[in-house]
């Protein structure tokens, strides 16, 4: 089945180019969006004439024959071949419902999601500067105000660090965490980055997520694995037949 004429968008000795190959070359462009016009499809078309000029220059010099073409044409070869081949091991790989289903039933202390925290804190050098801060604000500074003024933790707008699962953060600033109650603001805590003022907005305790919220996230890790045991049997099959030296 032919294009029809009004699709072909140019050609360079009889070699179409599309409406819709430009339309697809855009749309892998990074920031490609803004050419989505008429008048961007015409500016890449002509960028795809171009580099078809360019392809045809270069085999008129013979550069395909070129001894540094062809030794990257092997090694992009090779790259291509590792990754098609890698396809084709797991293309027949499936993860059904019922091992979903299994693995949440069965499995229910890596499913379950972790104790979190929702905080925001003001970091600064000593012990003293802290004590002073907090004055201020028992005084009437609002913390989101303080952190913006004092903290050295630019990267964290009012202070806030958002909310992230047990674990994540320092010891001492989780002690210090787990003894605060929704709202409340501590006393100077001390860890190897400096003092910290912490306020805890709120927590979310561990709790096990339903099936149908996690499922996908279950499918995926099954997949993952059953790829790594596919992928570790065919190369200890080929090791069988092939020389292999380590030198580490």
């Amino acid at each position: 089945m032919t294009e029809k004429n009004n699709d072909i968008l140019a050609e360079v000795n009889g070699k179409k180019i599309s409406q819709k190959e430009v339309v697809s070359f855009i749309t892998q462009m990074q920031g490609g969006q803004q050419f989505l016009n008429p008048q961007g499809i015409h500016q890449i078309t002509d960028e795809l004439v171009n580099q078809e000029l360019m392809y045809i220059d270069a085999l008129e010099n013979k550069l395909d024959e070129d001894e540094e073409f062809t030794k990257e044409l092997e090694i992009t070869k090779e790259n291509m071949l590792k990754n098609y081949a890698m396809h084709k091991l797991f293309e027949s790989i499936e993860v059904s419902d019922e091992e979903i289903k299994n693995y949440y039933d069965n499995n229910k202390e890596v499913v379950k999601k972790p104790k979190s925290y929702r905080a925001s804190h003001i970091l600064v050098d000593d012990e003293e500067s802290a004590k002073n801060i907090l004055n201020e604000i028992n005084d009437g500074l609002s913390f989101e105000d303080a952190a913006n003024k004092y903290s050295k933790d630019n990267g964290s707008k009012n202070g806030d660090l958002g909310e992230f699962p047990k674990g994540t953060m320092v010891k001492e600033f989780e002690e210090a965490l787990d003894k605060l109650g929704e709202g409340e603001i501590s006393k100077p805590v001390k860890t190897q980055f400096g003092y910290h003022i912490i306020k805890l907005d709120h927590t979310h305790d561990e709790y096990l997520p339903e099936f149908d919220e996690i499922k996908d996230r279950i499918h995926d890790t099954l997949l993952m694995i059953k790829r790594q045991e596919k992928y570790l049997e065919k190369t200890r099959k080929i090791k069988e037949k092939v020389e292999v030296k380590k030198y580490y």
